[in-house]
């Protein structure tokens, strides 16, 4: 038998490569939003005819999705993940942050993670994202923000994105008109996205960003996040940044900022502040959660608090565990202080997706809200912070 072809197996071997290489190229990005995005229902949720004619009246806001981080059209109904802008107008949602992702470590723990790996390198590569925010996070940030303005373009009207209080007012009175609308506003997880220069806040804010968490799951050079390394607070150029992004009357996000982060924050803001998508540890106690203390610090600030629709957010896989936590909060520090953030598409399980917010309307009535206060909790009370905190025009 004549000896196996080395050039043979090479060319096999690399054609073998390739193949895979194509097949990771272009299905991986819908594999890994399918496996990272679910909507698991624990349990069939029938919805009253009150529920649904109640929540045909409410403006309905969230705080927090991931969405502008997946590659998915988000002017078409997809069939995997939990938001597009079809299933928010299902849902009657009137208005949805669309939150910038920069960089997030592989493993996300609750607590003890570093800054030294990123999954999203990885994501902007097999998702085809310009080669330029490959290494760089404030390409990332302008890459998402511009996803967001090209869909608004290509929405014939159906969807805006709100940069000013202007802006808001105007939508809300087209909104009252047609309900079928929808309207978005920009925020970034993780002030890491301005590769620690503080000019690139007002390239942000000229990209359309409103709001700006200083952390996500790690620490940074602006301060301390709840599942990052140290225990401090805001840096000098964290206290820097606080100041001029009230300045530029941009909104604070205290989503996933440490204990002294949150209260080094509320210590020198000038202005409403928010926790854009959060749990209680009144009805879920971990790292994750904020304590009674840390929701009256917000509220007296007079910000809200966006309760998240995940488990560890809530303790549970069904819309009476969001429901307990909202009323837990409500009870606390009052109706006015409470709002939504999903964290739609944020590499979370949820018990419904944005088509199907009937069922947390449902949810709120059974938990024992009164009609006032589940449009409170629904909407009003986020486009009351965002009216106060939004530049003018």
């Amino acid at each position: 038998m004549a000896p196996p072809d080395r050039r043979l197996f090479g060319l096999i071997f690399a054609a073998i490569v390739a193949v895979i290489a194509v097949l990771v190229w272009n299905f991986a990005p819908a594999v890994l939003d399918s496996q990272l995005n679910l909507v698991r229902p624990s349990k069939t949720v029938i919805v009253s005819d009150h529920a649904y004619r109640l929540h045909a009246t409410l403006r309905i806001v969230d705080l927090h999705a991931d969405s502008l981080l997946w590659n998915r059209d988000l002017l078409q109904r997809n069939n995997r993940g939990h938001a597009d802008i079809p299933r928010l107008r299902d849902g009657m949602v009137c208005l949805q942050a669309f939150t910038i992702v920069t960089k997030m470590p592989f493993e996300m723990r609750l607590e003890g993670n570093s800054d030294k790996s990123d999954l999203i390198t990885l994501l902007a590569i097999v998702e085809h994202w310009p080669i330029s925010s490959w290494g760089s996070l404030t390409e990332r940030a302008l890459y998402q923000a511009d996803k967001l303005q090209q869909f608004a373009k290509d929405s014939n009207g159906v969807f805006r994105i709100i940069r000013s209080k202007k802006d808001l007012d105007d939508y809300l009175i087209s909104y009252g008109k047609s309900p079928g609308l929808l309207a978005g506003f920009l925020g970034i997880e993780g002030a890491h996205a301005l590769e620690g220069d503080l000019r690139n806040v007002d390239v942000l804010y000229d990209a359309g960003v409103r709001m700006i968490a200083p952390t996500h799951f790690f620490d940074n050079d602006i301060g301390s996040s709840a599942h990052g390394l140290a225990d401090n607070g805001l840096t000098e150029k964290g206290k820097q940044m606080i100041r001029k992004m009230q300045e530029r009357r941009m909104v604070v996000d205290l989503a996933h900022a440490s204990p002294k982060t949150i209260d080094d924050v509320v210590s020198i803001a000038k202005a409403p502040v928010i926790v854009s998508h959060t749990g209680v540890k009144g009805t879920c106690n971990n790292v994750r959660n904020l304590s009674d203390d840390q929701i009256r610090a917000i509220a007296k600030t007079g910000g809200v608090i966006g309760i998240g629709y995940w488990s560890t957010a809530v303790c549970g896989t069904d819309a009476r565990a969001i429901a307990r936590a909202i009323h837990y909060a409500v009870k606390k520090i009052g109706v006015d202080h409470v709002a939504l953030g999903s964290d739609f598409d944020g590499a979370t399980t949820v018990p419904f997706s944005a088509s199907e917010l009937t069922q947390l309307t449902q949810a709120l009535i059974d938990e024992g809200l009164t009609d006032d206060e589940i449009k409170q909790v629904m909407g009003e009370n986020a486009i009351r912070v965002l009216s106060d905190c939004l530049p003018r025009d």
